[in-house]
């Protein structure tokens, strides 16, 4: 939990603040976009909440943060409220988890429900609050896992719900040696109607992206929107495996349609078929790609 004797400065007087074990994942500024910022190289409040709907908001980023750095000066009343409002609804049937692993980085998790059996795209913390919102809504068919990074309580959702786990066997390692599903190769595999994987190594050899009914791709640390740059970047900065694998994977992605970009890491982007296609053409550009040749600069 946070500490009140290790309040950043930098933060506003009043109730919510961020302490020195930030890590600087993110996630607080995009969840509460209104309440934190990022100041000297670290979140911190800018704005204390005013209105129930920040102040459910600031109290979601609380509960996500990975590294529990947000605190309150006064206990909070409220916090069964934040803790049922998770898994928090991106769009459709598609939610947020929340509860950020520490181990993952802070990472986002996802969960999909439908019909033919749920699906968590990458793991959080195994938190017993969240635990019992996804067994209300039907449990965990498939434990889907983009890459070796995000990986964080797979073994405990798992041994809760019996759930296949699903990885590209490049991306397999002791800690994950006992998953049920792995994938090999370079081509898309359709796991379902509504679900394809596709490979798209570069990030780590094995990385691997969800599509969801043409229409939700779950990215994981392959594709997000900077805020920085404002457009559709891939992870020049964190490509542990190879940025030129990573150029051409992003090039193959471009041809398929969709209108959300879910990342785990990164800013999540919606926008229909049509300027998603732009925004990719736009991040291939970025990326180095000249579109009259189809060569790499």
């Amino acid at each position: 939990m946070a500490h009140l004797t290790q309040r950043r400065p930098e933060n506003v007087e009043g109730d919510f603040y961020v302490d020195q074990t930030c890590i600087d994942c993110d996630t607080c500024r995009w969840m509460a976009p209104d309440i934190f910022d990022r100041e000297a190289g670290r979140s911190v409040v800018f704005h204390q909440p005013q209105s129930e709907s920040e102040r459910l908001h600031a109290m979601q980023a609380l509960l996500a943060c990975p590294t529990a750095s947000i605190g309150t000066v006064e206990k909070p009343t409220d916090i069964k409220i934040a803790q049922q409002s998770f898994p928090v609804l991106v769009a459709e049937n598609v939610y947020h988890c929340g509860y950020h692993a520490e181990n993952s980085f802070g990472a986002a998790s996802y969960f999909i429900q439908r019909p033919e059996g749920n699906i968590l795209v990458d793991s959080p913390r195994f938190a017993p609050p969240l635990v019992k919102r996804l067994e209300a809504m039907g449990g965990i068919r498939y434990l889907y896992l983009t890459h070796r990074d995000d990986v964080a309580d797979h073994q405990k959702f798992h041994d809760h719900f019996g759930c296949d786990r699903i990885l590209h066997t490049d991306e397999v390692n002791r800690g994950t040696q006992s998953v049920e599903l792995k994938l090999t190769g370079s081509d898309p595999i359709q796991l379902e109607p509504d679900l394809l994987i596709i490979p798209v190594p570069g990030h780590t050899k094995g990385h691997t992206v969800l599509l969801y009914q043409n229409k939700f791709l779950f990215t994981g640390d392959h594709l997000a929107w900077s805020a920085r740059q404002n457009h559709l970047v891939g992870f020049r900065e964190a490509c542990w495996y190879s940025w030129e694998e990573l150029q051409r994977s992003m090039q193959k992605l471009a041809n398929y349609s969709f209108e959300w970009v879910l990342p785990g890491h990164g800013r999540r982007y919606h926008a229909d078929a049509k300027t998603m296609h732009q925004e990719m053409q736009k991040c291939l550009t970025w990326m180095g790609l000249n579109l009259d040749s189809g060569e790499w600069n």
